[in-house]
C-alpha cells in the first residue's frame, strides 16, 4: 500500500511539473548569470552580428565541457533594454580581455569588468550588475577589459 501511495504521489508531481511553462524571458535570474541553455538560445535567436574567439559553444548533452570554460558575449550597441550591434562571443578558460567600445555583456559564469585596458582601473562584478537588461545582459558602458576567471 505504501509503494503505491509513494507511486501515485511521484506520478502527480510530475504531471504538476510537466504543466509549469519551461520557458522564460527572464534570462539571468537574480545574479545575471545565464544558463547554458538561456545562452544557446539567444545565440539561435539573435540578430546581431556574430565573432566567435575560441571554439563555439557547444551546449549539446554530448558536447565536450570544461569545468573551467566560460561562454561571454560583450556587444557594441545598447538601445534601451537590447543589447546588439557588433557581438563577440568568447569561449573558454581565465584570461583578460580587452574590449574597447563595449556596451553590454551576458556570461554563463560571473565575470568582472573593467573601465581600464589589461583589467585595471575601476572594476566591477556581472553577478552585481547595476543596470539589467533584457536576455540576461548588463549594461557596461565604459568596459575596456573583462576578466575572465578559472572559478
Amino acid at each position: 500500500m505504501q509503494f503505491s501511495s509513494l507511486f501515485y504521489a511521484v506520478i502527480a508531481l510530475a504531471t504538476v511539473a510537466m504543466a509549469i511553462p519551461a520557458t522564460s524571458t527572464d534570462f539571468g535570474g537574480a545574479n545575471n548569470i545565464i544558463s547554458e541553455a538561456e545562452f544557446a538560445h539567444w545565440l539561435a535567436t539573435t540578430d546581431a552580428e556574430l565573432t566567435f574567439v575560441g571554439p563555439r559553444p557547444d551546449f549539446s548533452p554530448l558536447g565536450k565541457r570544461s569545468a573551467q570554460s566560460t561562454s561571454l558575449t560583450y556587444c557594441s550597441k545598447r538601445v534601451g533594454n537590447v543589447c546588439g550591434g557588433s557581438c563577440t562571443v568568447y569561449n573558454g578558460g581565465a584570461t583578460c580581455l580587452n574590449v574597447p567600445g563595449t556596451a553590454c555583456i551576458a556570461a554563463s559564469r560571473d565575470v568582472g569588468f573593467c573601465d581600464g585596458l589589461g583589467c585595471t582601473g575601476d572594476c566591477g562584478l556581472l553577478s552585481t550588475c547595476g543596470t539589467q537588461m533584457g536576455s540576461g545582459f548588463c549594461a557596461v558602458e565604459g568596459t575596456q577589459s573583462i576578466l575572465v576567471s578559472p572559478l
